[in-house]
């Protein structure tokens, strides 16, 4: 598997972050279509120059825009945006995962919920084009998880937000860094954004630093110059050997008895509790107290949504509790390939098992795209996309 390590001399930000994923390979050119066919009326340019500090050779990342029709944006506007729009769908996902940890964040800070907070220095281009071309150039790249190592906050300092002058680090930032290894440093800047410490966060963690053979590395730089120590940030592709750690998991499974509510009720809970970061959501028929006849509510997830899902659930259904439990689950090592189709390209996810290919899958969404633009039923595209992949794969 690829993993990129992210080592942090001098904090991390989002133009950070996405400079060292295109200088690791990611292809500007993409990055740039979709950006702007999500971004249709913003004037706007990715620049890397490359420059020399304390001696190392790095990149430094300008997102240059022009004049912007939208001076903030809501979490369910970005949200919208980004479903809507042609972004594969493990960058969507990805995506919309960093922009929610960032609303749930600014929630708690201001007493809210994540479906009312109005991003402002997060709603701006710039920021989202930071944080979706992350998600991207990540994909790009076939990068499975990321590490990154403690990071350094600088204190002593303040910094003018919207709402105010907060001292360093950022409110933002501090809740969502909490239980994530930082040190301070005497430095009164900014050095980890929210941005950042999101996307740090937001994109899928590996376990530990990695072992392995290394195939590439970048550096770049944020735009101060610090005091103590060069504002860089490095990132290292490391190639691992699949190993039984890494097919296995553990995940939190919710569970509820529900005899009392709408159908319709909980077709949207559905919805509510995938978007909000769920693994997987189902009901079984179950019979309850006084022969009544109900369900089973089961959701599973990372610990890290345990706390909001359970709180969705206790909000939007008539359950007096939740059961939880931590369970173990074997996965498969999975990678995404391109295959050409008479109706155009689809993408592929491919599991795999001790270095052998033994599942596959076409990506939904592409399938249903391009049914609708070639006019063709779905099942003639989705088994179209199967007999291509098997052709390719004999061939090779």
């Amino acid at each position: 598997m690829k993993l990129i390590h992210f080592d942090s001399t001098g904090g991390a930000s989002g133009d950070m972050i996405l400079g060292s994923l295109i200088s690791l390979g990611a292809d500007i050119a993409i990055l740039k279509k979709h950006i702007s066919a999500m971004l249709p009326h913003e004037e706007f340019d990715i620049e890397l120059t490359k420059t020399v500090r304390n001696g190392i050779s790095g990149i430094v990342t300008d997102v240059k825009i022009g004049h912007s029709h939208s001076h903030g944006r809501s979490f369910s506007d970005i949200k919208k945006m980004i479903e809507t729009s042609a972004l594969p769908a493990e960058t969507k996902e990805m995506s919309i995962h960093v922009f929610r940890l960032l609303a749930e964040a600014e929630a708690k800070i201001h007493g809210s919920t994540p479906e009312k907070i109005h991003f402002h220095e997060v709603g701006a281009v710039d920021s989202i084009i930071d944080i979706i071309g992350s998600c991207l150039a990540f994909e790009l790249l076939g990068a499975e998880a990321i590490t990154f190592s403690p990071l350094p906050l600088g204190h002593g300092g303040t910094i003018k937000c919207q709402h105010g002058i907060y001292p360093l680090p950022a409110p933002a930032t501090v809740e969502l860094l909490k239980g994530v290894p930082v040190y301070q440093v005497d430095e009164p800047f900014e050095t980890v954004t929210p941005t950042g410490a999101a996307l740090l966060t937001g994109l899928p963690c590996g376990k530990k630093a990695a072992d392995g053979k290394i195939i590439s590395s970048s550096y770049s730089f944020g735009h101060r110059e610090l005091n103590t120590r060069p504002n860089l940030l490095r990132a290292t592709v490391f190639e691992t050997d699949a190993s039984p750690e890494a097919e296995h998991d553990s995940c939190i499974v919710l569970e509820t008895n529900i005899d009392d509510i709408s159908p319709e009720i909980i077709g949207a809970l559905y919805g509510k509790l995938l978007d909000a970061g769920a693994l997987d959501v189902f009901t079984i028929p179950v019979q309850m107290k006084k022969q009544r006849p109900g369900f089973l509510l089961t959701v599973l997830c990372h610990e890290d949504r345990k706390k909001t899902l359970q709180e969705i659930i206790f909000r939007e259904s008539s359950t007096f509790g939740i059961r939880e439990k931590t369970v173990s689950r074997r996965i498969l090592a999975r990678r995404y390939e391109d295959i050409e189709t008479p109706f155009g390209k689809i993408k592929i996810k491919i599991g795999s098992m001790e270095n052998e290919d033994i599942t596959f899958s076409p990506e939904m969404e592409d399938c249903m795209k391009l049914s609708e633009k070639s006019g063709k039923p779905l099942k003639e595209v989705y088994e179209s996309a199967i007999l291509s992949f098997k052709n390719k794969s004999a061939n090779s």
